[in-house]
């Protein structure tokens, strides 16, 4: 943890206690889609606030149906229902649940480098022994190589796997993208089988790819898709979009705080702004542009991702670069492993914010080296 404050923050930038001024790479975990303090975003929840803020799941929120239906008409899936909760983790836990509860099993294939979440079923699912607990390794959870078809149908072929997860693009793994071919063969295997395609959006989904879903790019359809972060650019909230194969039953899942209005005001504003100031069209833009940019980066060894979902590998650790970034740049950005820095910007940004990384970048691995 840094002793960095910030205690306000517009557009793509913050300020800390002091009155330090940053720019924002990083998008507090990629949760920042529209921007910081948006206006229409903060008119929003405040007016839902002065009105109610929440009440039971038992009562009737016509908000729901209106984030429901934009979601579903924005992303291509309007024939999908949605499942409103309050966290990534809980939604990838729905979205597990669901496909045991439809096939009977309870054996899961995730891949290596993945991170789904830290309640009890997605931490297993998550490639790392140091935040498993002796509890949480009980689930049945089968781990293969990241984009291996072929180790991926040997595990599909003994009959017994509920589903599989994968995330749009690995994050907290490196920025890893899926291969196009994988994932048509992988949703494929999975029908052949009996079993669900559960594609994980929490980090790569809202526009940050620069398409809606990050598996868009690839044309599938998954039975089940999980979504988070910049759902509420900074409110708690999540869901499950959901298949019409499966068929709902009273109290197969529940929530107390998902779905809450204020919850739904600032998904509905944040799909308002994406909307209205075509930020996943300028998501695949500037992704391009800061792709382009990066390449006169010193030291670089790849270059991975989608729209202003990127990952920048360095030949040696980048931990010396992230701490001149912060604090001789005020420029905040994320890391995967030693030697991957991790860029999530908001998807507000522009060419001119692209270019104060890139001089940044420039000046520091140029004095390392």
């Amino acid at each position: 943890m840094y002793e960095i404050e910030p205690v306000k923050a517009k557009g793509c930038y913050l300020w800390d206690k002091n009155g330090t001024q940053y720019l924002d790479f990083y998008g507090g975990h990629a949760v920042i889609s529209i921007g910081h303090t948006h206006p229409h975003y903060v008119k929003s929840v405040s007016e839902q606030l002065q009105e109610i803020g929440f009440y039971s799941n038992s009562v009737v929120n016509t908000l729901q149906n209106l984030v429901a239906e934009k979601l579903g008409r924005l992303s291509g899936y309007e024939d999908y229902a949605f499942f409103f909760c309050n966290s990534g983790a809980e939604a990838n836990e729905n979205a597990l649940k669901l496909a045991s509860f439809a096939t009977k099993r309870d054996k899961i294939i995730a891949f290596r480098r993945a991170f789904h979440g830290r309640t009890s079923g997605t931490v297993a699912a998550t490639d790392n022994p140091s935040i498993i607990a002796p509890f949480n390794a009980l689930h049945h959870v089968e781990f293969v190589p990241f984009n291996d078809l072929h180790a991926t149908q040997e595990v599909l072929s003994k009959g017994d796997v509920s589903a599989v997860i994968i995330e749009g693009i690995q994050g907290v793994g490196g920025i890893h993208v899926p291969d196009t071919a994988f994932l048509i063969a992988l949703q494929e295997a999975c029908e052949q089988n009996g079993t669900f395609l559960i594609v994980d959006e929490i980090q790569s989904g809202y526009g940050r790819s620069g398409k809606f879903f990050a598996h868009q790019y690839a044309g599938i359809r998954p039975d089940l898709i999980t979504v988070a972060k910049g759902m509420g650019n900074g409110f708690p909230v999540a869901g499950v979009l959901i298949a019409p194969i499966f068929k709902p039953s009273l109290g197969l899942l529940g929530t107390t705080f998902g779905g809450n209005h204020l919850a739904c005001a600032a998904a509905l504003s944040a799909l308002d702004v994406i909307e209205d100031e075509h930020l996943i069209e300028n998501a695949a833009a500037m992704g391009e542009y800061l792709v382009h940019r990066l390449q006169e980066i010193k030291g670089v060894s790849d270059i991975r991702g989608q729209g202003l979902m990127v990952g920048l590998e360095f030949e040696y650790e980048v931990a010396e670069i992230r701490k001149q970034l912060l604090f001789s740049h005020h420029i905040f950005t994320g890391y995967s492993g030693k030697y991957t820095i991790r860029l999530l910007p908001p998807l507000c940004i522009s060419e001119i914010e692209i270019d104060l990384l890139i001089d940044s970048l420039n000046m520091i691995t140029h004095n390392l080296s």
